[in-house]
């Protein structure tokens, strides 16, 4: 179960979206599944990330990366890419965060047949929930500029499903890792 809400950005025309939900997996499978990494498992589970590959690695912590995804909603949205500087920590409690925001960068020129998207600040964080070593809140923030010419509409009603298959698919895919 997942609880989604928005709001007017502050970044862009568009919304910022807020999801929260408890997955049934501990804080460090959950990160497992959704840690921006190449090579990494969110490519196999996210029906919205077709490819993920760093671009440069800034730090351990940091890295410029590059997202692609598939067309999507009957093929009525194009593929994008998204360019993203991401930042990954681990904080006291066990908290696991990744966070992105859009940049520009030399290595990454737009390519054809792409829609160049933009995230503005977003993130993902896997909190521990006290005494119960299985379970996470997942709690996430999404404000993604599609690019190209979709109507604002298209783009308001795709995105509160899109959150929740996100949700449902990170928890089968958490499901199959714990198999």
């Amino acid at each position: 179960e997942v609880a989604v809400s928005w709001r007017p950005s502050a970044e862009f025309a568009g919304n910022v979206y807020r999801a929260e939900g408890t997955v049934a997996a501990s804080p460090r499978e959950v990160w497992e599944c959704i840690k921006p990494v190449a090579g990494g498992r969110r490519t196999k589970w996210d029906q919205n990330v077709k490819d993920f590959e760093v671009v440069e690695a800034v730090r351990d912590t940091v890295s410029v990366c590059r997202t692609t995804t598939p067309s999507a909603f009957m093929r009525i949205i194009s593929p994008r890419e998204f360019v993203d500087a991401v930042l990954m920590k681990e904080y006291e409690d066990g908290t696991m965060l990744s966070a992105a925001s859009n940049v520009e960068h030399p290595l990454c020129p737009p390519r054809p047949n792409f829609v160049r998207g933009f995230n503005y600040p977003c993130g993902c964080f896997c909190i521990p929930l006290p005494g119960e070593p299985d379970r996470t809140q997942l709690l996430s923030f999404f404000q993604t500029d599609l690019g190209g010419y979709l109507p604002q509409t298209v783009v308001d009603s795709f995105f509160p499903a899109s959150i929740t298959g996100f949700y449902s698919n990170l928890t089968k895919a958490v499901k199959a890792l714990k198999a």
